[in-house]
Formats: structure tokens, C-alpha cells, sequence
């Protein structure tokens, strides 16, 4: 099957952790016999020889790259943030086609695999309709749980869903929002992400800490995600400073970087919790199996997760979660044996943190549950739906011309 991947949520130079789990989806697809992948992945233009810091690595993404096995072209379309909200789909199309158009001509795809329904979905199901090859479009979380908030977008969005070909959800939940936007059921697919083994599994606790530096003995909690809003950092960390008088050698780490950063700073000093949580800052990919694997236990407190992937990466390693019940969560830990499920409120997470640094847990059994869910799996699940999809499309045509 010959396919081209189309969405501006891919990884890049200037950002080698933005939308890893689309890369990893496509690229152990790739590996699948008979299949070729080409991926498009748009860039906002920007002249180099402008200095503002936030859009400085967004003219430094080179035209064209590769991350694996996999050839990554970055077309420039034209932008202008806030502002041109409604054209954004349009003008992602317009900087796209003649890169598309030309490998199109080289390569002859079977169909546009489109990550993110707006704006991404809606410029590549233009696209498909003038290349005439069929899309399917996978929607991962505020694109459903979020955007159609907009009033504005909300029209282009139900149009992405009425129009596609195929629709992937990453998660039961966001797949009976997607219905009730008006996508046909018979056309939604649902397929979780995966889990890659060779950076998730189980690793000696106390080899990571060392490895980490840390210290030998203590409790430890890690927390993972960008330092916004949503991931709820201010709800984790008063709901850690109620039980750090009980658990004087416990610390929470909390693993990434954002702009929420000072706000989080002045509420650990409210909390007079300096002494027992940092804001360790960005860390590699790679990295986190040591994180995880020196952790008692790992925390998310988001207030919307489409499919989070950290959950399924702390249990790949072993290590128990306390997360929010929302979205896709529930469908992640699906027993109490790997984790608790909390509302985002200090008290229930207090109360949770505390029974999960002191439970027994079965570590070899959260991996062993986490392992079943690889992305070769998801991949051969994504072949199937393309294929059923593209199968549809033809009959349908077929139909059409008798």
C-alpha cells in the first residue's frame, strides 16, 4: 500500500518530540510488507533573518529530512497566528499541493493518511479530492475535545468528519464525540496507540536511579508532560504537599518544560515544597524508562487527554499510575492492578498519591498487561482499516460507474 502521510503534528529537527506517536504509528506501518510511506508535514513560513525566539526554529526545519526510514518534506504555507484561524486548512492546502502533486506523480498513492482534523484534515481532504484518492483522517484529542468549542471552526470541523473516507479515533470516548459531530459510525475506526518496547521496559529501580543521580532510597513520583494548564501540575502539587509531612523522604519530579513554569514555581513556595519537588525540565524520550523505572509511581492529573501516551509508557516499565478519569484514561487502566483513576481534585489525588506509595504493587504484571499493546500491533490495525477503507471507496465508485 502506498501512502501518504499528511499533518503538521510529525517530528522534525528543530522538534524531535512533537507528534512521536504519529511516527511511530507510521513508521512500524512502513516496516509491514508491501507498504510505502512519503510523509508531507507543513511549516508556518518564516524568513530566517527575523529573530522573534518563537517562530525562530520554525524557518530552521529544513525542506526536506529524514527520521528513520522515513522521508519528511516541509512545504511553507502562509500564516498569520490568531488571526487566520478559518483560512488555516486552506492555506496549509495551498503551500502544500505542488509538493504533493509531484510525488503523487512519482509514486501514485493509494490514499492520504491525515493526522489532526483541523486544520490538517480538512486541507488533505481537499487534497485528496484533486489528486481523486481516497483520506482517512485520525483525530488525537483537542481537535475533538477542544476545537469544536470555536464557533468558528466548528462547521469545518463537522465537514472534515461528514467527508472523510475513514476516521480514526484514539479512544472510545473521542470516537462518541466524533458521532455526535455527525460522523458516520460505520466509518470510525477505534485504535489506541501504542507502546514501543525498546524504550519502555522494565528496568532495575535501583540501576535508574543511579543512572539518574538520584538519591538510593526514598519515595519518588514522576509526572510527565509540557508545563501548560491543562496538564494540571497545579492540581499535583498542593495534592503532594498534603501528604509530604507523612512521607518526609518523598519527591516529585515533573518532566518537561512550558510557559506555565513561574506560576508553578510560586505555588511550590506557597506549598513550602522546594525541598521535595523540581521541575526537572525537558527530558529526552530515551530517557524517561529510567524515570519511570526509579519511580514508585507515576502521576497525570490533565483535565482532557485524547490517548495519553505516558500512562502506557510508565506501565510498559512497570510502574503504577494515579491519573485523571478523563477521555482515554479508563481505557488505558483498565484494572486497578495498574493504576488509580482520580477526579481532578487535590483531595482525591492527595488520597490516591498516598494509597499508591504505599501499596504492593505487582510491577512485572503492569508491564506484562502494557507490553500486549506494541505498535507493530497498532500498525497491523491501521493496515486493516486502510485497507477496509480503501476497499469501500472502490466498491462504492464501482457502483457508481455501473
Amino acid at each position: 500500500m502506498r501512502v501518504l502521510t499528511f499533518t503538521s503534528l510529525f517530528p522534525n529537527r528543530e522538534k524531535p518530540l512533537q507528534g512521536i506517536f504519529v511516527f511511530q504509528r507510521m513508521a512500524h506501518f512502513a516496516e509491514r510488507p508491501g507498504n510505502q510511506i512519503e510523509v508531507i508535514s507543513p511549516v508556518p513560513y518564516f524568513p530566517r533573518w527575523i529573530r522573534f525566539s518563537r517562530w525562530k526554529r520554525e524557518g530552521q526545519i529544513p525542506r526536506e529530512e529524514k527520521i528513520g526510514n522515513l522521508t519528511i518534506h516541509h512545504p511553507r504555507y502562509l500564516l498569520v497566528p490568531k488571526i487566520s484561524m478559518l483560512l488555516h486548512g486552506l492555506l496549509m492546502l495551498l503551500g502544500s499541493l505542488r509538493t504533493a502533486r509531484r510525488l503523487h506523480k512519482e509514486m501514485s498513492f493509494d490514499c492520504i493518511d491525515a493526522h489532526f482534523v483541523y486544520p490538517d484534515g480538512f486541507a488533505a481532504i481537499l487534497l485528496g479530492k484533486l489528486l481523486k484518492i481516497p483520506v482517512v483522517v485520525s483525530a488525537r484529542g483537542s481537535d475533538i475535545n477542544l476545537y469544536p468549542s470555536f464557533w468558528s471552526i466548528r462547521p469545518l470541523i463537522r465537514w472534515v468528519l461528514k467527508h472523510a473516507d475513514g476516521l480514526v479515533a484514539v479512544s472510545a470516548s473521542l470516537r462518541e464525540v466524533m458521532l455526535g459531530l455527525g460522523a458516520r459510525p460505520d466509518r470510525v475506526r477505534v485504535i489506541g496507540n501504542g507502546i514501543d518496547l525498546n524504550r519502555f521496559s522494565p528496568t532495575d529501580p535501583g540501576e535508574a536511579r543511579s543512572h539518574l543521580g538520584l538519591p538510593s532510597t526514598g519515595k519518588i513520583i514522576v509526572s510527565v508532560g509540557a508545563l501548560i494548564p491543562l496538564k494540571g501540575f497545579q492540581f499535583l502539587i498542593p495534592a503532594f504537599a498534603q501528604i509530604a509531612s507523612r512521607f518526609p523522604d518523598a519527591h516529585l519530579y515533573i518532566l518537561g518544560e512550558g510557559g506555565y513554569r513561574s506560576k508553578l514555581l510560586a505555588i511550590i513556595q506557597k506549598c513550602r515544597a522546594e525541598a521535595q519537588v523540581t521541575l526537572a525540565g525537558t527530558i529526552p524520550n530515551e530517557q524517561l524508562r529510567f524515570w519511570f523505572g526509579a519511580a514508585h509511581v507515576s502521576c497525570l492529573a490533565s483535565s482532557r487527554e485524547g490517548w495519553a501516551n505516558v500512562l502506557q509508557e510508565s506501565m510498559g516499565c512497570g510502574t503504577p499510575v494515579v491519573a485523571t478519569r478523563v477521555w482515554g484514561a479508563p481505557e488505558i487502566i483498565v484494572s486497578s492492578e495498574f493504576g488509580l483513576l482520580v477526579q481532578q481534585d487535590v483531595q482525591e489525588i492527595a488520597t490516591a498519591l498516598e494509597l499508591a506509595l504505599t501499596k504492593d504493587w505487582n510491577r512485572r504484571v503492569i508491564a506484562q498487561h502494557a507490553a500486549k499493546r506494541t505498535w507493530q500491533v497498532v500498525a497491523a490495525e491501521v493496515e486493516a482499516f486502510l485497507s477496509s477503507s480503501l476497499s469501500e471507496v472502490n466498491s462504492a465508485r464501482s457502483r457508481e460507474q455501473s
